[in-house]
């Protein structure tokens, strides 16, 4: 059985952030990263990018209504979640389009 383990905290700009602090960051995920190899357990992981480059999908009357930000309700949570790989974000939108909507889908770039 796989797991997500969703890493919540302040929305925050990785790429502007003091070095040291970026370093000290990383680190610790590298660390976890080794104590799961070490552990056996098969993983993969990556950092969202920013809450604003995100777009979320509602149903609507007549299909899924786009909006720009997650913008999810947090009594709402995250159910699941696909790892897809297309040229862009107007593509993974579209593909998000078709994909069964309950409360919300976020579509957000994978901070690289």
């Amino acid at each position: 059985m796989k797991y997500i383990l969703l890493l919540w905290e302040p929305d925050t700009d990785w790429q502007s952030v003091p070095k040291e602090r970026l370093d000290a960051a990383l680190a610790e995920h590298v660390a976890f990263g080794r104590y799961l190899d070490e552990r056996g357990i098969e993983w993969t992981g990556g950092a969202l990018s920013a809450q604003d480059t995100a777009t979320t999908l509602r149903p609507g009357p007549d299909g899924p209504v786009v909006t720009d930000g997650p913008f999810t309700e947090l009594k709402e949570g995250i159910g699941g979640y696909y790892v897809i790989d297309v040229p862009d974000q107007a593509t993974a939108v579209e593909i998000a389009g078709h994909c069964p909507i309950s409360s919300a889908t976020e579509v957000r770039p994978i901070w690289d």
